[in-house]
Order: structure tokens, then sequence, then C-alpha cells
């Protein structure tokens, strides 16, 4: 295992380059078995979930290679291996598995997933979906089993606006006799990523990124070239560290319509930014003014860069509230902000936050992917030399973090964690 040091106080500048989107590409991946013939993604992140996602593929009996971003999946001789434990548990995004395999074979087997843990993520919208669909669904020693004589199109309307639920019915809807309606389908850009594979295969999907989802069923799928959208979620990242710490910071690979609700609310910050086609820049601000924030779904302020944004406010004069509808324990990340002098406190759903304040370097834990960013962005910001455990979780959404920063004038480096690092994590 290892942990991250950080020299904070390095005014960044340059250009940063975004990877491929994270949450598209563990939906993409899964959505390949259901080709018939090999499947190309260009663009795809070099992170941790890509390549768990890829030994289970194989583990069903895909043919994959993975390399500079492009992967090929060869489904030809795929089959309905049942993945009820490994791999499985430690992917959130695991569940696409369940829509991709029943559309493709009409029965599963998955293990719960797992992935960040931040507070209740119930699958309940993806079976509601997949029952209307004709599936039988059952939970038998800590595993989904779905199966389905047939899949039939139906009319189904989501009572929680979710991602992962509008994706997995859509990818068990597409080979389903008749049309399928999806009422209340979540917006995201990266709903609109998979529709447009998934069309490219042969699909007929209309109403993408609205919320309601037309899917008209076919017999087959075939393979296709398809390439991913930049990531957001990363963009935004680099958006608030560059707010945070830069001096005039360019983000390369970006749709700026995906970012306006980040955007706008760093203006109202007094940060400079500046939007062209596929670049945003990112200018110095010498005094930023406190603002609250509530995440919402898309094109809502996302609840991933909540975690970052409050780090970012540790710097800002006066108290801000920030309110997260989304996921309730997504907060975590305070406690730690607290060890490096940050003046915030949680309460219910929210933290409110007063500045600023110098932050100083300590030793913190991530415990989720994005409260992983929030520390890298903290100790850029803070006196001192800060050191992160709980790598993994970053591994998970951020490819050659390192490398991109060092390469805009960052101080920091990955060390070994010695044995009595290990021991004291362990207790």
């Amino acid at each position: 295992m290892e942990k991250l040091k950080i020299v904070g106080g390095r005014p960044l500048r340059g250009t940063i380059k975004v990877d491929g989107a994270k949450n598209s590409a563990v939906a993409l991946v899964p959505a390949t078995i259901l080709a018939e013939s090999p499947v190309t993604i260009e663009g795809l992140p070099d992170i941790s979930d890509i390549h768990m996602l890829k030994g289970l593929l194989e583990e069903i009996g895909g043919e994959v290679t993975f390399k500079d971003g492009e992967m090929q999946v060869d489904p030809t001789n795929m089959i309905a291996m049942p993945l009820p434990n490994g791999r499985v548990k430690k992917l959130r995004a695991s569940y696409y598995l369940m829509g991709a395999m029943l559309g493709k074979f009409k029965k599963a087997v998955i293990g719960l997933p797992g992935g960040c843990h931040l507070g209740p993520r119930p699958i309940d919208q993806h079976i509601k979906g997949f029952e209307a669909l004709g599936a039988e669904v059952t939970n038998e020693q800590g595993a989904i089993y779905l199966r389905a004589k047939e899949l039939r199109g139906a009319r189904i309307y989501l009572d929680v606006v979710s991602v992962g639920a509008t994706i997995n019915i859509m990818l068990a809807a597409v080979k389903a006799k008749g049309q399928t309606v999806i009422e209340n389908a979540a917006k995201e850009p990266e709903i609109i990523d998979v529709a447009t594979l998934l069309n490219n295969m042969g699909a007929r999907i209309k109403g993408a990124g609205t919320d309601i989802i037309r899917i008209d069923g076919v017999e087959h799928l075939n393979g296709c070239r398809h390439t991913i959208i930049p990531d957001r979620i990363e963009a935004g990242t680099f958006m608030i560290l560059a707010a945070a710490v830069g001096d005039g910071l360019v983000i390369d690979n970006v749709i700026p319509l995906h970012l306006e609700s980040l955007t706008a609310k760093l203006r109202e910050m007094n940060i400079p930014i500046e939007t062209a086609d596929d670049k945003i820049f990112v200018g110095k601000a010498d005094r930023l003014k406190a603002v609250d924030i509530k995440t919402l779904v898309y094109p809502g302020f996302p609840t991933d860069l909540q975690q970052p944004f409050t780090s970012l406010l540790t710097k800002a004069e006066g108290s801000a509230v920030v309110t997260d509808t989304i996921y309730s324990a997504r907060f975590k990340h305070v406690d730690e902000l607290r060890r490096m002098n940050a003046n915030m406190k949680v309460e219910g759903r929210s933290a409110v936050i007063n500045g600023p304040v110098q932050l100083h370097g300590a030793k913190v834990k991530a415990s989720d992917l994005r409260a992983g960013a929030a520390l890298v962005i903290a100790g850029l910001m803070a006196e001192g030399v800060t050191e992160i455990t709980g790598l993994e979780h970053i591994d998970r959404g951020y490819s050659r973090l390192v490398e991109k920063l060092s390469d805009i004038g960052a101080e920091l480096w990955r060390e070994e964690l010695s044995e009595e690092e290990l021991e004291q994590i362990k207790s």
C-alpha cells in the first residue's frame, strides 16, 4: 500500500488534460456484452475500475485488450457465467452487468455491488425496471439472480431520478420485444454517451438526455467503434484546484456545457473563467467570496464535486453552507479537513464552512473517491506537507494524477507505507 505526500503552496500554471468520463466508462464497457461482434471504445481512463471490468468480461468468456485508452472487446464467446463474488463485490458499477447480461442472455447472477461507502444507494429502481420487462429477480445468499423467459417492452416510471437505474434499464430493454418507455429518467451526459454507443450498435433509442426515453427493441446488435465523452467530474476537480492554487490554468478536453453549474458558482466566488469549444481557462482571484451550494441531479450542481468544493471554500471570506441532497453520508471528508485546520461542521445533510483559514499539512485518509480529491486539493493549498492514505479510492477515478499535477507545478509523490503505518491502518 502507498501514501501520497504533497508539499503545499506551489502555484499551478499551464495546461492539464482531462481523460474520458469514468461514469460513462463503467457503463460503456458492460454494454459491449450486448453486441454480436467486436466493439472498440476509445478514450477510456486508465483507472482501477476499468481494469476490474476488463477482468469481469474475461471471466464470462470475452476476449479483451486494453492499451493506451483503447479497449477492444470481442463478446462472441461470452456465456452467462454467474459472478457472485470476487471483483464484482469491489465495484459499485458492476450492477450494469445485470442489465447487459439480462438483455443478452435473459439471465444473470451478480453479487451485490461495492464501491465507495456513501450511505444507502439501493437498487430497487433497477429491480423495478427489470421486473417490468418480465424478469424474475431474487436475492439469494448475497447475490442478485435475474431470470426471464423473454423480455417485453414496458412503461416504467422511476420513483427516484437515478442514473444507474436509467442506464441499466436501457441495457436490458434494447433487445426486448416491443417498446420500452422510461419516465422520470435521469438526464446526465453519461446517459447520452451510453445511448450513443448502443445506437451505433444498432439499437433504437430516442430521448436520451430528456426525462422520457423511448426504446424500440431490436433482435441483433453489431460491433462498432465509439469515442467516450470527457470526464466532467475530473474537469470540475481541476477547475476547483485551479481556483484554489492556480496561477492561470487551462483545462483541456472538456465540454463546457456539462460544467455550467460549477462555472456559475466559481464566477460567483469572484474567479475569472473563460470558455472555448473544448477548453476552459481558470484565472487567479485575489479574494474569494463564500457561496452556498446544494447538490442536485443534472444539470444541477454535481454531488461528485461537493467534496472538492468544500476544500476551496476554506479559502473564501464568509460563511458557506454546502447541502448534499443526493448522498446523506458524503461528509466523511469534513473530519479530515478539520485535522488540517478547516473551520467547518456537519449539520444533518449540510456542512457549514467558515473562512478564510490557512490549512496546515497533516496525515489524513481518503474515505471515498471524491473525498480523496478534496484532500488532494486541500494538500495543495496547505502550508507544509500533507500525507494521504486510502489511495485505492483515488485510483478508482483519477488516472495518472501525480504526473498530471507535477506537470503543472505541483510537488507531490507516492511512497510505500512502512510496516508500522500498515499496522496502524489495520488497527
